[in-house]
């Protein structure tokens, strides 16, 4: 007996939604500790190789020149080859990049091998997040998504503990393990990812809807068919130019800004944590705790954020995410030379309120865009935002020693009224509608 109506964005969540949520999630988890090993090893790596300024720079910035060029080259080849066959090209670079560093001798190699890493970084979030969204249903799709930018934050937590450990018990010289230590994290991602079906809303867009029918009996049951599946054709042949010259070129606009202006202070203000805050004159146990407070209250916004998402819609979410983070820098710029209690509340203020934004950097895009750009347009919003990233990481220290820590916050604050004044004239709101109805133009 076959589901007449039913959606199968509207069925209970089951076993193979979690699994998948792990094999999408666990690219994020991946993530986060290839980017964050590098730190845990960079001390005793440049002493060992003899790198200069020049190169600890490079090699620093390698992944993120390399999340630039494997978002464009992720997103645009998920869309074409399909979802699962990319979902194996990030845990495949993850292994052999990883390991290779082991046997590294060179700075150039090392930042050969940072950069693949980074591509394989580019590629993991269009590939994971377009399949993951094409499979939940709509009251999960948003907390889902959310999830997996904690699961990035857990991923750069283990980095630190592996890494400590490992130069506890073997030494400075370690640091070559220490960087292969992901290629282990690599490979059981490539093994979880063994058995993932590939999207039916993809194989249908390509004209194969034997196959999609296939897999949706596979995962909802023998009584669901395409009739269930809210896809439909749209009329019109959709390319990746209409990212530029249609209405999807607007909503391109909104994701690849309100991203950018999310991720610019964060990523100057947490790359640059202990010097900012030695700045506002936060010193000895203050700035230890500080450190430790922007890093807990990061995640516990996003978490918060991953709870209320379907609660207060996502545009409301971004919105006041913008706006009071916003404040919370004005009160930093303002307030610098306030006491210790004074700057830290402001600093935590905005670690737990930005997380709203950055929760929606994975949702939105993936929400907004139909299956045959999805995963090129996240890919798009991955790379460019990643540019604004760089541009705040290499700018703050030259920021903090001429223009001084208010301006610089004030800086900060600007860039985030930015994304606030976006959001407010373009963000639309997206929780109650199915996968082809966040993604139409009408």
């Amino acid at each position: 007996m076959k589901n007449v109506g039913v959606s199968i964005e509207d069925v209970p969540l089951n076993s193979f939604h979690r699994l998948l949520t792990i094999r999408a999630a666990g690219g994020s988890f991946v993530d986060g500790y290839v980017l964050s090993i590098i730190g845990v090893a960079l001390i005793h790596m440049s002493r060992s190789l003899a790198l200069d300024d020049f190169w600890e720079g490079m090699i620093a910035a390698s992944a993120l020149i390399g999340i630039f060029f494997g978002g464009f080259l992720g997103g645009w080849l998920t869309d074409i080859l399909g979802r699962k066959r990319l979902l194996f090209a990030g845990p495949t670079l993850f292994i052999v990049a990883s390991l290779a560093q082991y046997w590294v001798d060179s700075a150039i190699a090392l930042f050969f091998l940072r950069l693949v890493l980074g591509v394989a970084v580019g590629i993991e979030y269009p590939v994971a997040t377009s399949l993951l969204v094409e499979f939940l249903p709509r009251k999960y799709r948003g907390p889902r998504l959310a999830m997996l930018t904690i699961m990035w934050f857990a991923g750069a937590a283990m980095a630190y503990i592996v890494g400590e450990i490992m130069f506890k018990f073997w030494g400075s010289d370690a640091w070559r393990l220490v960087l292969a230590s992901a290629s282990i994290i690599g490979a059981l991602l490539f093994l979880v990812r063994i058995g993932t079906p590939e999207s039916p809303r993809w194989l249908l867009n390509k004209g194969r809807p034997v196959e999609a029918e296939a897999i949706i009996k596979k995962v909802y049951g023998a009584e669901f068919s395409l009739e269930n599946l809210p896809e439909q054709s749209c009329g019109k042949r959709i390319s990746i130019s209409n990212l530029v010259h249609s209405g999807y070129g607007k909503r391109m606009l909104f994701v690849v800004i309100f991203w950018t202006c999310s991720v610019v202070p964060l990523f100057a203000v947490y790359a640059f944590a202990p010097k900012v805050l030695a700045a506002l004159n936060l010193q000895g146990d203050w700035a230890s705790l500080g450190s430790i407070a922007i890093t807990l209250f990061f995640v516990i916004g996003c978490v918060i954020s991953t709870r209320i998402i379907n609660v207060v819609g996502r545009r409301n979410l971004l919105i006041y995410s913008f706006l009071c983070s916003g404040l919370a820098l004005l009160g930093l710029a303002i307030g610098h030379a306030g006491p210790s209690s004074l700057v830290l509340f402001f600093f935590i203020a905005y670690a737990l309120f930005i997380g709203g934004a950055q929760v929606l950097t994975l949702v939105y895009p993936n929400e907004l865009f139909p299956t045959e750009i999805r995963a090129f347009a996240v890919g798009v919003g991955t790379s460019l935002s990643r540019v604004g990233a760089a541009a705040g990481t290499y700018l703050v220290p030259i920021s903090l020693s001429k223009l001084g820590i208010a301006e610089t916050m004030y800086v900060a604050a600007g860039v985030t009224l930015v994304g606030l004044l976006l959001s407010w004239v373009l963000a639309p709101e997206t929780r109650s509608l199915n996968l082809q109805q966040a993604a139409s133009l009408n």
